[in-house]
């Protein structure tokens, strides 16, 4: 006779990943300068890159209440617009805002993706707790900002999602979650259960980001990965418990149904490094990493002026560059969409080539249907160079090299332009930080009038004062009337 043993009922204690997030979020606290004002500058620049997405009218159509005309009392605001929803609808509007263009900030490790994201949630949760009376400020906005930042980039640094086909987006949601439900005033045990309830939740394949399928959805996967992080983080604050397992479960955990069996590892403990090292997109809406190739084009294209040449008369180009470049933006053939085009190095480097600057329009069908672009991508290749691919892993650099060789048509070669560090990296601030505060200015200059740009500038300038605003008051600066 057989004996059948089933699975043992006894609940074990937290996975020691997911109560670290929680332990985290509860009880550390933020002393380094550096992160708050890097912090002061994510929050200055993602909402700048939000307005600008609004010029976009795919980027419109996705927004509002999902009942055309709902308002929702005390709801959450939504920068550039009139709309006041429920907080999980508003963390979508906001989340997809701010990512349509790809122009947020960005960390590259195993695995990359653009922390600012998170502040789709935490931006639309307080808010709204603003606007019930809870005592929410900029500077609470801006703690769960570094601590979001601080968990997606963490959990990122050895671990890749994108090899075993998730979207970065996973983590998203799990920092997101973990750092609204603080707000929300869950307990520690509760975080834990909201977290793991991100974790188990369905998870996006990368599908959208690659050919021959890339597409817009790419531009609100983090919307909807906020709004998620947000449900989630409300059901636990209504009682939903965890799954104490949801990781290290044997067969049906996170590790062994999606991760091919391996338990994460972790490089460094929580703390604030992932904000003080975050990449700002600067100079160009554009994938990361072929952010230097952008910056070398350009100085290409100076060059070619100084000759008396032009675009036309390149032979080639050669791009050495990082793995993950050649693995994700090294696409070949015709191009479908915008989507496409702002994830194809090739496309990246040759508008600049030709035109001599790259913008968000640059990926539009009107500026794509100009046949030279084309046909100058078909001469473009790219080479990893093995020593960008090891220093874009290394703590202590975090460099995204790329370089230019360019041979002309009458045999000339010109020389390389090689571009380690792009100007939004840490060791660029000094030299960054003006550009990136007249990229705000540019984009703030889209929506509203001289007076009201003044207004904005004037408190955003202030960074003590800016902490103390309430977050509704700091929403309202961005409203429409």
């Amino acid at each position: 006779m057989s004996t059948h043993y089933g699975e043992s009922a006894v609940r074990p204690e937290p996975d020691k990943v997911v109560q670290d997030i929680a332990d985290y979020v509860h009880g550390y606290k933020i002393d380094s300068d550096l992160a708050w004002e890097t912090a002061r500058l994510c929050l200055i620049d993602t909402i700048g890159c939000g307005l600008e997405g609004l010029r976009f009218p795919e980027c419109r159509n996705l927004l509002g209440p999902v009942v055309e005309g709902t308002i929702v009392p005390n709801g959450t605001k939504v920068p550039g617009t009139n709309y006041q929803l429920d907080p999980i609808r508003g963390a979508f509007n906001i989340g997809t805002i701010i990512r349509w263009l790809d122009f947020n900030d960005c960390f590259l490790a195993a695995e990359w993706g653009h922390p600012s994201d998170n502040l789709g949630a935490i931006l639309a949760v307080a808010d709204h707790l603003a606007r019930q009376g809870e005592r929410v400020t900029v500077k609470d906005i801006l703690e769960c900002m570094i601590k979001a930042h601080e968990i997606q980039g963490g959990l990122a640094l050895l671990n890749s999602f994108n090899r075993v086909g998730l979207d970065h987006v996973v983590l998203v949601k799990v920092a997101s979650t973990a750092v609204v439900s603080k707000l929300l005033g869950l307990s520690r045990d509760q975080t834990i259960d909201a977290i793991s309830q991100a974790w188990v939740d369905g998870q996006s394949l990368r599908t959208y980001r690659h050919a021959p399928n890339t597409g817009s959805r790419k531009s609100w996967a983090a919307g909807d990965a906020c709004s998620r992080a947000v449900n989630l983080a409300y059901l636990v604050k209504r009682g939903e418990p965890g799954l104490p397992s949801v990781l290290s479960a044997k067969t049906w955990g996170f590790y062994d149904v999606l991760f091919k069996g391996r338990p994460f590892e972790f490089q460094r403990p929580y703390g604030s490094y992932v904000m003080e090292n975050v990449l700002f997109k600067i100079s160009y809406p554009a994938e990361f990493h072929a952010q230097t190739a952008v910056e070398a084009a350009h100085i290409v294209h100076e060059r070619l002026k100084a000759l008396g040449k032009s675009s036309d008369d390149i032979k080639s180009v050669r791009i050495r560059t990082q793995e993950a470049a050649v693995r994700i933006i090294d696409k070949q053939g015709p191009l479908a969409n915008f989507a496409d085009r702002d994830h194809a190095i090739n496309y990246m480097v040759a508008y600049p080539l030709i035109h001599g600057y790259l913008n968000s329009e640059s990926y539009l069908d009107e500026s794509a249907a100009d046949p030279r672009i084309d046909a100058l991508r078909a001469k473009i290749y790219c080479v990893e160079d093995k020593r960008f691919s090891v220093e874009y892993h290394d703590p202590e650099k975090r460099s995204i090299g790329n370089a230019l060789l360019v041979e002309l048509n009458d045999g000339t070669v010109l020389d390389e332009v090689e571009v380690e560090y792009p100007v939004g990296h840490k060791r660029r601030r000094e030299e960054g930080t003006p550009l990136l505060l007249a990229k705000f200015r540019h984009h703030i200059g889209y929506h509203f009038d001289d007076p009201h740009q003044k207004r904005i500038l004037d408190t955003v300038s202030d960074a003590k004062s800016l902490s103390q605003l309430p977050a509704d008051k700091f929403t309202d600066l961005f409203v429409k009337p």
